[in-house]
């Protein structure tokens, strides 16, 4: 029997988070997963018609699913990491379960340990020795190379990459297209924006973009 899930987040990455459970889905023997609906406090009008157009039910906000008598496995789709935390933090307190969610068409290598709460979008890439922390997002077509860490609530967007022996630490982003280069760090809540190349270590809370990185 599917266990059942709910997703929090109605917005793009919410929906996208839909997308890899149907993937799962469709890629088992037995469907693995029984997706419920999906959970968001303040969705907009036109994602409530996109959930309708897919036929995925829109639960209501997070106060009802958490006074719910069951309890459902349960992902965050929501993009910031700092909105991400602060939901996860209720969900577990509330007795809840983390699921973690992969594309079948991700590619997971050897010797690499996944977090609760993680999810990996189709096209992502895990090369060796990789290790998430809880809740990390990791969008189309990124790149992890070997002996990285990315610690929890980190978020990579689509295209980005780090290379290998690098430490992404807790709650940072990599923006759209962003290169973190070989042994570096990348501190506790940093931003890296879209298409910059980081090539020193970025202390925890900067935001740094360009080429290189500043």
């Amino acid at each position: 029997m599917p266990d059942p899930l709910v997703i929090l987040g109605a917005g793009g990455f919410g929906r996208e988070t839909a997308d890899v459970v149907e993937a799962v889905n469709r890629a088992a023997n037995e469907p693995r997963w029984s997706l419920l609906g999906v959970v968001d406090d303040s969705p907009s009008t036109e994602n409530l018609k996109r959930l309708e157009g897919r036929g995925i039910p829109y639960l209501g906000t997070t106060e009802g699913v958490l006074s719910r008598a069951d309890r459902p496995g349960y992902v965050v789709g929501v993009g910031n990491p700092r909105v991400r935390r602060m939901l996860a933090d209720r969900m577990d307190e509330a007795g809840f379960r983390a699921a973690t969610l992969v594309h079948p068409d991700a590619t997971i290598g050897s010797g690499c340990s996944l977090g609760e709460g993680t999810v990996i979008l189709a096209g992502a890439r895990l090369t060796t020795n990789i290790r998430l922390g809880r809740h990390v997002h990791l969008n189309p077509n990124v790149t992890v190379g070997h002996d990285s860490v990315l610690a929890s609530f980190v978020s990579m967007n689509p295209a980005a990459s780090v290379s290998g022996d690098c430490h992404v630490g807790e709650g940072a982003l990599i923006g759209v297209g962003a290169v973190v280069l070989n042994r570096l760090t990348v501190g506790a809540g940093a931003l890296v924006g879209g298409s910059a190349c980081v090539v020193r270590d970025v202390p925890p809370g900067a935001v740094v973009k360009g080429v290189p990185a500043r």
